[in-house]
């Protein structure tokens, strides 16, 4: 028994140290990555090696976030601007490739949740919401999949999902609507960039623990606990984890796909009370 734990353990460490080193080098584009999962998305790339292009809408947050990283093995580049502007959005990949040479990973993890009811959604947020969820990570991706196309050797996309795209939601019909829309692209982008070997999956977070989910709740990770089977409530580094999953050599046959990172709350969906 002794001996088959340390086999295990061996192992472990060696598939760690492989996901590591097929990190090391690359070159990555995170957007809506100011603070919660999309910095921590950058906190990890870089850690591991990869250079990064941190987006986020406010200028002085960015810079910030990436000042919090500099001293790691990758180069963190704030990028500000709004991730659904095509001239930005442009702007994320030129500046990757004139800062590190290439651009190998895209993360579209911006995007903004909004609750309404049903009856009442008026049509200028229903537009704001289709803008920074859809229109955003549909041309990130086009943007990137063009470049790495130019280069040659492949690539990986990484969408950020939600839980409220595969479960009802109250309140959030719009919202729900736009993550299971970024599902249905991932899989239809199967056809257009496999050719190219870049594989193109989604991450779908449940409750998590963030700044502003904070700011809605103050106890948000209690309350979550109670719900989730797991016994707790999600944070950035569960996504952060399953994002550098995908984007290594290790998922390059995983596409088309979503990891649904919940603690179990989408097999029994109760609601806070």
């Amino acid at each position: 028994m002794r001996n088959a734990f340390f086999i295990i353990l061996r192992s472990t460490y060696n598939s760690i140290i492989i996901l590591m080193k097929s990190l090391a080098g690359k070159s990555a584009i995170v957007t809506g990555a100011g603070t919660g999962i999309g910095f921590e998305i950058c906190k990890q790339l870089v850690i591991h090696g990869c250079d990064v292009i941190l987006n986020d809408l406010d200028k002085k947050v960015a810079d910030e976030a990436a000042e919090k990283l500099t001293g790691n093995k990758g180069k963190c580049v704030p990028v500000a601007g709004d991730s659904s502007d095509m001239k930005v959005i442009q702007s994320f990949v030129s500046e990757a490739v004139s800062e590190f040479g290439k651009l190998d990973i895209a993360v579209a993890n911006a995007g903004i949740t909004s609750f309404g009811d049903f009856f009442t959604f008026q049509l200028d947020r229903f537009q704001q919401l289709l803008d920074v969820n859809l229109k955003g990570t549909f041309f990130l991706t086009q943007h990137a999949a063009n470049q790495m196309k130019k280069q040659g050797g492949g690539g990986s996309v990484v969408m950020t999902s939600s839980v409220t795209g595969h479960q009802a939601v109250k309140n959030l019909s719009a919202y729900g609507m736009s993550k299971a829309a970024i599902e249905m692209l991932a899989k239809a982008l199967v056809i257009d960039l496999s050719p190219l070997k870049i594989n193109v999956n989604c991450v779908a977070p449940g409750a998590t623990v963030t700044e502003r989910t904070l700011l809605e709740e103050e106890d948000y990770p209690g309350t979550w606990a109670k719900l989730i089977p797991m016994g707790r409530a999600c944070y950035p580094i569960d996504m952060a984890n399953a994002v550098m999953f995908l984007a290594s050599e290790e998922a390059r046959q995983i596409t088309g796909q979503t990891i649904v990172v919940d603690g179990g709350w989408t097999a029994t969906s109760p609601g806070p009370q």
